[in-house]
């Protein structure tokens, strides 16, 4: 289903959840919100280690993680610390809360909108994608991504608005 290829520094990880009823469909979970707090006991913790590794990760291929460009565990510690972290959907808030505990970026794909095969690479110059309903982009060059047939969809700084999960979402690719 995922071809990886080779990294001298990713070690990747991924699973498919599949849900009982479309995401807009399922009730919030009080247990997950707890989750999402900076203070919540975790089996894990982020540290400037993590940070570092995840940084130079992304640096490998040329992109620049930093500003707008850093790692989504990074902006998730931050907004969790001031209480500003969010629910969006349980197949979201259970990656952000292990993304938010562990230092980690997850991204969330729905499989139903992604078109296979699904790869991770690093994108080329000039890639580029809108992550977002307002229509901005993201210069992807360098950066190691997750791409289907169209290109690529999603990474560990932001996902494509094309590939994103929505109210009717039932497959997730994490």
């Amino acid at each position: 289903m995922l071809t990886i290829s080779a990294h001298p520094l990713l070690e990747a990880a991924a699973f498919v959840t599949t849900f009982p009823a479309p995401l807009g469909e399922l009730p919030e979970s009080d247990a997950l919100r707890a989750l999402l707090s900076d203070k919540a006991s975790a089996p894990f913790r982020s540290d400037d280690a993590v940070r570092s590794a995840v940084r130079d990760l992304l640096r490998h291929g040329g992109y620049k993680p930093t500003g707008r460009g850093k790692p989504a565990s990074e902006y998730l510690i931050r907004a969790a610390e001031g209480g500003a972290l969010a629910t969006i959907n349980a197949a979201v808030d259970a990656c952000n809360a292990v993304s938010l505990h562990t230092g980690l970026p997850i991204s969330v794909i729905d499989l139903d909108r992604a078109r296979p095969p699904l790869r991770i690479d690093v994108a080329p110059a000039g890639a580029r994608y809108v992550f977002n309903a307002s229509g901005q982009e993201i210069d992807l060059a360098g950066l190691l991504c997750v791409f289907d047939a169209e290109g690529p969809c999603a990474n560990a700084v932001k996902d494509s608005q094309r590939t994103k999960t929505h109210a009717g979402t039932t497959r997730t690719l994490s």
